[in-house]
């Protein structure tokens, strides 16, 4: 009997290890890849505010590379971090698992495969796809182009609460357009610590040293996780949500025109993690503004800076287990939709990709002042994953 204990106890810290890596191996995906691609991002869209969710890439490119063969394969698996196909098969499957283990908040994701008439998806492949990432198939006539992007986008519309809309341009589809991959993230989450609205006052936002605008700003005042890091040159903020698996975090440069200095530090992956790591509850008077912002990115064009060039070569993308009797096929445009409001109630944000193919309250001085009326970066994270990062450029 001792035996058989032994062999359970022994099988129990196997199976805690082994979930554990993979939890390790997604986070470091998620940051990683995230990491490179707001740095591509900021790069392209120098001084605006914009929103992205890398985390919602991850899927579909996981996706493509489990359908693609040859180095279009290994780029794919490079990007995301990934080191073979099964270890790809079981990080995805608990990515699925680890959102729904968020509390407190709406957040879900969702991925859809349309396939043109007359073609069926990869046996294998929509197995694959329908058990480890949740994607629904559905065969739709391209050459019919307003009424497909009308239906993809519908789809996305639903999925994202209406925020994300017209994802898909009908004139990226024709009768050539053999399938189109959708992955579609929503969250909503109210603040643990509202704001009340009735503190909420036009405040001045410094652009840059120059250019002051006027914007509804938000205060509040209370514990909150806190820091001022020599290492970021900044000021970090966590607001929580309900339930407390989710926070925003706000990364706010000590200088007005610092914000470029931020995006440059971030570019180490561990960098704001670490960070955020040392935090501890202080008492802070909070000013941010209220803010509502939409962004369209070029994935294909921020990939391709990342390094993924094959999936957009005809000849190269080598895509053979995508489809039944099909082979000869690449990824011409892919595009992401991203939004998020930040208001007293909390903050709302989605995002959508497709790959075809008061009066002022007196300060206490015991208090530390958070006062974000310059240009900062945003991050939303759910159980650890960052699902939203962005900067807000008073823009």
């Amino acid at each position: 009997m001792k035996r058989l204990i032994l062999f359970l106890f022994f099988f129990a810290i196997t199976a805690m290890a082994s979930e554990k890596t993979l939890n390790e191996m997604l986070f470091n995906s998620n940051i990683q890849f995230t990491t490179k691609m707001f740095k591509e991002v900021v790069k392209a869209k120098p001084g605006q505010s914009v929103v992205l969710s890398a985390f919602s890439v991850l899927p579909p490119l996981a996706q493509l590379a489990l359908a693609s063969v040859g180095e279009s394969h290994d780029e794919l698996l490079d990007v995301i971090e990934m080191p073979n196909d099964n270890v790809t098969k079981a990080v995805f499957s608990k990515a699925n698992t680890v959102l729904k283990l968020v509390k407190g908040v709406t957040l879900k994701m969702a991925s859809k495969v349309y396939v043109a008439e007359n073609y069926a998806l990869n046996r294998d492949f929509a197995a694959l796809s329908q058990d480890v990432f949740g994607s629904e198939v559905e065969n739709i006539d391209f050459s019919e182009n307003e009424n497909a992007s009308k239906k993809i986008n519908q789809w996305v519309e639903d999925e994202t609460n209406n925020r994300i809309k017209d994802l898909v341009d009908p004139t990226s589809l024709d009768a050539d357009t053999k399938a189109v991959l959708v992955n579609a993230i929503y969250f909503k989450g109210a603040w643990k610590t509202p704001f009340d609205k009735k503190s909420t006052t036009d405040r001045d936002f410094h652009v840059s040293k120059e250019n002051v605008v006027k914007v509804p700003t938000m205060y509040n005042s209370d514990t909150f996780y806190y820091i001022d890091s020599e290492e970021l040159d900044a000021q970090v903020l966590e607001l929580k949500y309900e339930g407390e698996d989710s926070a925003l975090y706000v990364v706010l440069p000590h200088d007005v025109d610092g914000i470029n200095k931020l995006e440059e530090k971030l570019r180490d992956p561990s960098l704001l993690e670490s960070v955020i790591s040392t935090m501890s509850a202080s008492e802070v008077e909070v000013y941010i503004p209220k803010f509502k912002i939409e962004t369209t990115i070029d994935l294909k064009e921020i990939l391709e800076n990342m390094n993924v060039r094959r999936l957009f070569s005809a000849g190269e993308a080598r895509l053979d287990n995508l489809l039944e009797s099909v082979s000869d096929f690449y990824i011409n445009k892919a595009k992401q939709k991203a939004f998020i409001e930040v208001n007293e109630e909390g903050a709302e944000a989605a995002a959508a990709n497709v790959f075809d193919v008061m009066k002022s309250i007196p300060l206490l001085p015991s208090r530390t002042v958070f006062d974000a009326n310059r240009p900062f970066v945003f991050v939303v994270k759910g159980n650890d994953l960052s699902l939203f990062i962005g900067v807000y450029a008073g823009n």
